[in-house]
């Protein structure tokens, strides 16, 4: 009775151990994903014609790349402090691609970023108008 106790504990803890993992890695492979698409990571996009054996074009930099759609790749470059780019690129049976990531990324599995743009927070417009003109809702005599 107790060896089946331990071998039932055992399979628990082995189960717990390779699911941790399996999280482990989907955090990592998320937080990797987020870096890339605030423009952190240095990636390597290439087009490849299987039919000709040769590369049809290749785009470097800080990339963000989106692939939800059927046969095109929505590709958005950093091109400069506040310059971004986007491109769309269609695949076809004989066009295939590769995204590459040239260097590291210094994520955790443990930690996570949470990053507040105001500017989509709080998208307030202020206008200051000088003169006659009341402010709505106000009666002025």
């Amino acid at each position: 009775m107790k060896q089946r106790k331990f071998i039932l504990l055992g399979m628990v803890l082995l189960t717990m151990l390779l699911s941790a993992c399996s999280s482990a890695a989907d955090t990592v492979s998320y937080n990797i994903s987020k870096d890339s698409d605030e423009f952190r990571v240095i990636r390597r996009v290439v087009f490849y014609n299987s039919l000709t054996d040769t590369y049809i074009m290749e785009m470097v930099g800080n990339i963000s790349v989106d692939i939800d759609r059927d046969n095109v790749i929505e590709v958005i470059a950093k091109v400069g402090p506040d310059k971004y780019q986007k491109h769309y690129l269609g695949l076809s049976d004989n066009v295939t691609y590769t995204v590459e990531q040239l260097g590291t990324s210094d994520v955790s599995e443990y930690d996570y970023k949470l990053i507040f743009k105001p500017e989509k927070i709080i998208p307030i417009d202020f206008e200051y108008k000088k003169g006659e003109e009341p402010m709505d809702g106000v009666v002025t005599e």
